[in-house]
């Protein structure tokens, strides 16, 4: 995982990621906001309680922080990435939200057992797949006994998936991860349980069908998916 990829496009990220998503007729706000909240509606739906300490894994400039924030108030958050000038930009943008803390590429220096949930948007397919195991065990490492790891990730399956990364400048290096291959690394690094759903199947056009989806989780054809590991 390179800083510099993503310190080159920090400052032109909104603008970028805006002009990528047109096709589907949302910004990123959207992106950002609908993540969060499915988030919220799995842990009621489980009947889980409020995560008390949450981390935010490649927070990048900040997306997520405000929904994060919104949906869990009580919540103490950490914003963890590679590249300095996004969390600049985050702390910027929301300086009182967070704890924001700067990650070498190599090793999580956090506390051990100490985040009831730890958060990922769309960060794993910029990172190396040989990676991906010893990263899952450190994330797991400072994940609490009863916490959770949630971690969205784009589907390979969807062809407008992969035309908006195919079209993307600062996804110009990603592999996109199939969902099952994902949560064999996971499994592989300690987690005992993992669940895939899948999300994001109506664009903006057809936003009335939205509805749906939870019906539609299990059906490997949105153009996002989510894996809920547990330790």
């Amino acid at each position: 995982m390179e800083a510099s990829e993503f310190d080159k496009f920090a400052d032109e990220y909104l603008a970028m990621h805006s002009t990528n998503l047109a096709i589907t007729g949302e910004d990123p706000e959207y992106f950002s906001r609908y993540k969060i909240e499915e988030i919220a509606r799995l842990y009621k739906a489980r009947g889980l309680p409020a995560p008390k300490r949450i981390l935010d894994f490649g927070s990048g400039i900040g997306g997520s922080i405000p929904h994060l924030k919104a949906f869990f108030p009580e919540a103490e958050l950490t914003a963890l990435d590679v590249s300095q000038r996004s969390l600049d930009i985050a702390k910027g943008r929301f300086p009182d939200a967070a704890d924001y803390q700067l990650y070498d590429g190599e090793t999580i220096q956090l506390p051990k057992a100490s985040f009831d949930l730890i958060f990922s948007a769309c960060v794993f397919h910029h990172i190396e797949a040989a990676e991906h195991v010893r990263l899952f065990e450190q994330l797991r490492g400072v994940l609490k006994p009863d916490g959770a790891l949630i971690v969205f990730e784009h589907n390979p399956v969807n062809p407008v998936t992969r035309y908006i990364v195919a079209t993307c400048p600062f996804d110009e290096n990603a592999v996109l991860i199939p969902a099952g291959t994902f949560a064999g690394r996971q499994k592989k690094a300690g987690f005992r349980k993992v669940d895939v759903a899948f999300t994001g199947f109506f664009p903006n056009k057809l936003k009335a069908l939205r509805g749906l989806e939870p019906a539609l989780r299990v059906v490997p054809l949105g153009a996002q998916y989510y894996t809920m590991a547990r330790p």
